[in-house]
């Protein structure tokens, strides 16, 4: 068969909305994002986490599972479970709706095109599901007679065919196109197999990428194979050692962590992530019973890495979670342990090294000692700021004055940079007793030196200018725009009020009935509190709604457009500031205050029209005017003591 992908002879259309009511349904919205990041009660039915979205030391975002819904407010950013699942792994809408129905087991139906599935769909779509079917191939292959040197490398190391089908660990023969003859009779095209990293182009067309190589699937948080990180068998390969996708759609280095999604459960339930070298490593962990063990795919631990790691941990308490990195005993291994070192002050939870004293990885530990002696090393663990400064002191001669000078001058910027100020402390006099210098004082006036110094560093490289630089910006601020004010104060009780209101609305619209509705969208002051309003009435009235996350739904899909709709998602997800044993008295309560707020303005009103007549000559107009102030009078009063009454 050529490389053209198959296609249906109707092209699918758009999938019919009662299918994705459905997957909406039976895709809970906590247990998806849940996927993705560790979530915590925040009181009221509702989640919290770190954003996976915007970095951040202290959970903003909320899920609220009996709404469906999920929002930010650290980035302002929120939807339904569609939206999450569009943003965390940059799909269409369309791809994401195909990506939840497949988890929940729905067949969705398109407005043309029957009941068959789209064979065209999204790219990511499609690139996974090449990526699920090599991984297949590759499996069976190492069950194949030419698999056998690949067999013989796990059994080496300890592991049993079990132990791979657990990990999904493959072998791909040495042919030249063995993976695309049999992706091409998948319905996969060649573009596709290129575009993924499964192929590449060669003289005659495409080529398979790895060949003669043992196969370790990598993937993504929800499950999905992303990429191969694939190791040389064959002694006449003049490969490198590891070959990994290279950067495609699907896998991004630099953000992957091999094993985070067997490892994700246990890691949030444990609060601990054991971070190794290699994938052998990681199922050494993992069989050896520390399963919270990770590594990284082809590149060194970075940014992204400490990202993903403290959504999953719900990093925000201070030493109550760990971060353990194992290393090789060797230089390499001690090397990679002080960048580490660098890393550190990123996490809020403790960090700690690993680091065995004969040099053996987690697989060849599990070999010649036992699992046991994996779970001893991690359970061995040194404080990353102790490591980094022993490692350091260690270089030098401890035995003369001199070489203990010498330490103390390469290790007191190490303790210097430990932005804690009373761990900083602690690990200046630990520092004079591994010296043996026994004069605590001079020590800490060294490290203080120091500390002061880079701070010194750090404020003239960041806050004093040149004076030409300063005058520029000077100038350039003067030609500048003001910047635009809001038309409104968030803090205004007034505007709190409103908000309140809404919130009622959105999340609990039984308790406001007709007196709600009765509300034009002008007596709201703020714009886009008006905006909801007018969706709401759009959306036949609170007196209309139905379930909380249907009643939701209806109302974002009602929104005229994405600021609103994202106003409506905040709304259904912010807190009501009221116990639940007093909702109801607090809603009467705002709605008397937003109505006597609306009579204030008739009554504002009447009272001018009534200082433009002249009571002589307009009598009967001013008598029909004072009537009507005084019934608002009257009904001011009333809304009041109603209210007050209700709080």
């Amino acid at each position: 068969m050529s490389g053209g992908g198959i296609r249906l002879a109707a092209v699918a259309g758009r999938i019919r909305n009662e299918d994705i009511a459905l997957v909406r349904e039976r895709s809970p919205i906590d247990g998806v994002i849940g996927e993705y990041l560790q979530l915590r009660s925040a009181g009221g039915g509702n989640l919290k986490g770190l954003c996976p979205f915007h970095d951040e030391k202290s959970p903003s975002f909320n899920v609220t599972p009996a709404r469906g819904l999920w929002y930010c407010f650290g980035c302002g950013v929120g939807g339904d479970v569609i939206k999450f699942v569009q943003e965390i792994d940059h799909l269409t809408f369309s791809e994401a709706v195909e990506r939840l129905a497949a988890k929940a087991g729905i067949q969705l139906r398109y407005e043309e095109g029957g009941f068959t599935p789209r064979q065209d769909g999204g790219q990511r779509a499609r690139l996974v599901e090449a990526h699920k079917a090599a991984a297949e191939y590759f499996a069976e292959q190492l069950a194949a007679p030419d698999g056998a040197i690949g067999r013989k490398f796990l059994s080496e190391r300890g592991f049993e065919l079990a132990d791979a089908a657990r990990f999904g660990v493959g072998f791909a023969p040495r042919e030249w196109e063995g993976l695309v003859r049999h992706l091409r009779g998948r319905g996969f095209a060649d573009r596709e197999l290129i575009m993924g990293g499964l192929a590449k182009e060669g003289r005659r067309g495409p080529m398979d990428r790895f060949r003669g190589r043992l196969l370790w699937p990598v993937r993504d948080l929800g499950g999905d194979v992303i990429g191969f990180g694939a190791r040389r068998l064959y002694d006449d390969d003049d490969g490198p050692k590891y070959l990994n996708t290279p950067e495609t759609p699907l896998f991004h280095k630099s953000n992957v962590l091999y094993g985070a999604d067997l490892a994700k459960k246990e890691i949030a339930r444990s609060r601990q992530a054991v971070v190794v070298e290699g994938y052998t490593d990681v199922m050494a962990c993992h069989l050896s019973g520390v399963p919270t063990a990770v590594a990284t795919c082809g590149t060194s631990f970075g940014d992204e890495h400490i990202k993903i790691l403290r959504r999953l941990l719900m990093d925000q308490d201070e030493f109550r979670g760990e971060v353990i990195f194992t290393f090789d005993g060797d230089s390499a291994g001690q090397k990679a342990a002080l960048r580490a070192f660098a890393d550190e002050q990123k996490f809020v939870t403790q960090t700690f090294v690993a680091v065995q004293p004969d040099g053996l990885d987690p697989c060849d530990l599990r070999i010649r000692h036992g699992e046991a002696a994996v779970r001893d090393l991690v359970a061995s663990r040194t404080p990353l700021f102790e490591f980094a400064v022993r490692s350091t002191i260690e270089q030098h001669d401890l035995n003369t004055a001199e070489g203990r000078l010498a330490a103390l001058d390469a290790a007191a910027p190490v303790v210097a940079k430990i932005k804690d100020r009373s761990l900083r402390h602690m690990y200046a006099v630990n520092l004079d007793r591994w010296l043996g210098i026994m004069d605590e004082q001079f020590v800490l006036r060294r490290v203080r030196e120091l500390s002061a110094r880079e701070q010194g560093q750090n404020g003239r490289r960041g806050q004093r200018p040149h004076p030409q630089s300063q005058q520029a910006q000077q100038a350039q601020q003067a030609q500048a725009p003001a910047p635009e004010r809001p038309s409104y104060d968030p803090r205004d009780p007034e505007v709190r009020a409103e908000r309140e209101l809404l919130k009622f609305a959105v999340q609990r619209p039984g308790m406001l009935g007709p007196v709600f509705d009765g509300l034009p969208a002008d007596v709201f002051l703020v714009p886009p509190h008006a905006a909801v309003r007018a969706v709401i009435a759009e959306a036949g009235g609170v007196q209309g709604a139905a379930g909380a996350a249907e009643w939701i739904g209806t109302l974002r899909e009602t929104a005229a457009n994405e600021q609103v709709r994202d106003l409506i998602t905040q709304l259904g997800v912010e807190a009501l500031l009221v116990a639940p044993e007093a909702e109801d008295r607090y809603a009467v309560a705002l709605l008397a205050r937003i109505q006597e707020r609306q009579v204030i303005r008739q009554i504002a009103d009447v009272k001018s029209k009534l200082g433009r007549l002249n009571p002589a000559e307009q009598a009967e107009e001013y008598g029909k005017l004072f009537g009507d102030l005084v019934a608002l009078e009257q009904q001011r009063r009333m809304l009041r003591e109603g209210g007050l009454g209700s709080q």
